[in-house]
């Protein structure tokens, strides 16, 4: 049997912070401006984890994809519903909210083929208030935008 190493690198492509600083520092504050619009709702940590998590998971961004199942379990979330997220609509581990709000993320991340179609909008409005559902929206949206920096530069790998 052969030794495989299990390691692969991965060549950073454009060291984004270095060669776009400006940029770099805009879609740090752009972060920070979501975050205070999550924290102004209390918006749940573990749920937070999780739709940037499924974002990942669709966009292909394995840096984020690595960090936020990290942060989630560092949020209080199990490793089983961490799992089982790629699936979720074949899961019974998460609530009428959470399955919202996955709805919502599928739906934003992948707009140019779905054009938030008004049941996936309306799912999410029945389950969040007008204020939490601004603030899930600039949680999706920001996350997309890491991850098309992610994924696009490999800058984190």
């Amino acid at each position: 049997m052969e030794n495989i190493d299990p390691t692969v690198p991965i060549p950073v492509r454009l060291d984004i912070d270095t060669i776009a600083p400006h940029f770099s520092r805009a879609l740090a504050h752009l972060d920070t401006a979501m975050v205070r619009e999550l924290d102004a709702v209390d918006f749940d940590h573990r749920l937070r984890e999780l739709v940037r998590l499924r974002a990942s998971q669709l966009n292909g961004c394995s840096y984020c994809v690595d960090m936020h199942a990290t942060d989630a379990l560092k949020a209080g979330d199990t490793t089983q519903r961490i799992n089982a997220l790629a699936v979720w609509r074949q899961s019974a581990l998460f609530t009428a909210r959470e399955r919202a709000a996955f709805t919502l993320t599928e739906s934003i991340t992948r707009a140019s083929e779905t054009h938030v179609p008004d049941a996936d909008w309306e799912a999410a409005a029945a389950e969040f208030s007008p204020a939490e559902l601004g603030a899930l929206v600039a949680l999706i949206v920001t996350i997309n935008a890491w991850n098309g920096v992610g994924v696009s530069t490999h800058a984190w790998v």
